[in-house]
């Protein structure tokens, strides 16, 4: 897990104010312009996010910057919205502001624009580009038919400016990321802090409304093209458009249905810039090792935080997290990610993911919630701080059909246990939505340590 990088401003010759951090101190300077929703300093509390710009900056000096108009930034009036050139020279100025000369640059959607008129204009200044998403023109026309028609624009930018806040236009940007209702809070946290809602909304009209396809012929670094075909915010055309006209651009299109880069499979898109950016694919290192997975589900959350209120909702999560670590921490758990209202976390003994199982059911009643807890053991593929594999499947599998308050374990587990005095209520044979099979579960019902309690 990377450090958290500082915040800092450049304010270049225009004057105004840029946010921007630097981590990493690899061979290369990369560039990576962040949208709106996406506030420097919030971002990093997100686990995925985090390991996903740790692996940016783990073969580059990683300059992340947010334009004019969002989060730290200087912000802008809504009538007034930023031009292109404006969020270019913000690239400009935040380079000029860590001392670099040549970076390379990976953007996606909206930033995109930007980028490839930086790229154009100071082809000096730009070693290779990236672009994941993006377009030069959104607006439909003759010779771009799958554009979004030109009278719809107003009532997509008004969409934006009424979801802004709720976190549903990062759902819709990134669907793989907001799962849950922890997760959509987090995300609608971060909106409000990128910037009200008519702002968000100018700037994105303003972006979409624009047009810089007469630039692309220009740009002379090498350039890598990576579409998702089933994005919903920017149709794959616009990708093969851009390696049409950009000069010896490579294309590579994915599945997928994220705008955002670091959501859904980022491996693969992060595989394909590493390689071209620094011309050294990377070697996945899969470790494999049997673990215990343990996956926790708060029961029926969202109408627990109606009945207190946000403020009061939040307070209680950050009581549930810091009940839930301190378990983790008592029975040697490993604390992997947290999956909607819910931890997923391992272990080394399957009789101490039992152990801290039990522990945070009966834990979180102080809190007034009730928790539902799967337990599998097996094999899992281990790459940095996650995990992958049937077994991570299983016990996901396992924990949707546990009870409130019920600690469901598979047969494999039990079978582990033997001899330790756990006892288990048999729940019968199960098929696992995804995995082959059916599959006996059986319920935690008294062990020794309860006894002694």
């Amino acid at each position: 897990m990377v450090d958290v990088p500082e915040t800092e401003y450049a304010t270049g010759k225009e004057g105004g104010y840029r946010a921007y951090q630097v981590i990493g101190d690899g061979p290369l300077d990369l560039v990576v312009p962040v949208n709106g929703g996406m506030p420097l300093d919030l971002i990093w509390e997100d686990p995925t996010v985090r390991n996903r710009m740790g692996r940016l900056a783990s073969f580059s000096r990683l300059i992340l910057l947010e334009p004019t108009g969002f989060g730290c930034s200087s912000r802008v009036d809504p009538t007034a919205v930023p031009a292109i050139q404006t969020w270019m020279d913000d690239l400009a100025a935040v380079m000029d502001a860590v001392g670099t000369s040549k970076a390379a640059f990976l953007s996606w959607a909206e930033c995109s624009l930007a980028v490839m008129l930086f790229a154009a204009t100071n082809p000096d200044r730009v070693s290779s580009l990236v672009f994941v998403n993006a377009y030069a023109r959104y607006v439909r026309s003759e010779e771009c038919p799958w554009g979004m028609p030109a009278d719809r624009m107003r009532a997509y930018a008004a969409a934006i400016q009424k979801a802004w806040g709720t976190g549903m236009v990062m759902a819709t940007l990134a669907p793989s990321l907001v799962q849950g209702e922890q997760a959509l809070r987090f995300w609608a946290r971060a909106e409000r802090l990128s910037g009200p809602p008519d702002a968000a909304a100018a700037i994105s009209r303003a972006f979409m409304q624009s047009d810089v396809s007469d630039v692309l012929p220009a740009i002379q670094a090498p350039t890598l093209v990576i579409s998702r075909r089933d994005d919903r915010h920017v149709r794959f055309e616009h990708g093969r458009y851009l390696a049409r006209r950009i000069p010896h651009a490579r294309l590579v299109e994915l599945e997928g249905d994220d705008n955002l880069f670091l959501a859904g499979h980022a491996d693969e898109i992060l595989d394909e810039a590493q390689e071209f950016i620094t011309g050294v694919r990377p070697t996945p290192v899969f470790d494999r090792v049997l673990a215990t997975v343990l996956f926790t589900d708060i029961v029926d959350s969202t109408a627990r935080a109606i009945q207190l209120g946000d403020r009061a909702w939040r307070e209680t999560l950050n009581r549930y997290d810091d009940l839930v670590e301190h378990e983790l921490a008592r029975f040697r758990g490993r604390h992997v990610n947290t999956t909607g209202d819910g931890t997923v976390a391992t272990f080394d003994g399957p009789a101490r993911a039992i152990e801290c199982g039990r522990a945070i059911t009966r834990g979180v009643r102080t809190l007034g919630l009730e928790v539902r807890a799967g337990l599998h053991t097996g094999e899992v593929e281990a790459r940095g701080d996650d995990i992958a594999g049937i077994a991570v499947h299983v016990a996901a599998r396992v924990s949707s059909i546990a009870n409130a308050g019920e600690v469901l374990v598979s047969r494999t587990v039990t079978d582990l246990v033997a001899g330790s005095g756990i006892r288990f209520g048999d729940r019968g044979e199960h098929a696992l939505k995804g995995v082959p099979g059916t599959w006996q579960l059986f319920a935690v019902e008294v062990n020794q340590s309860q006894n002694r309690e």
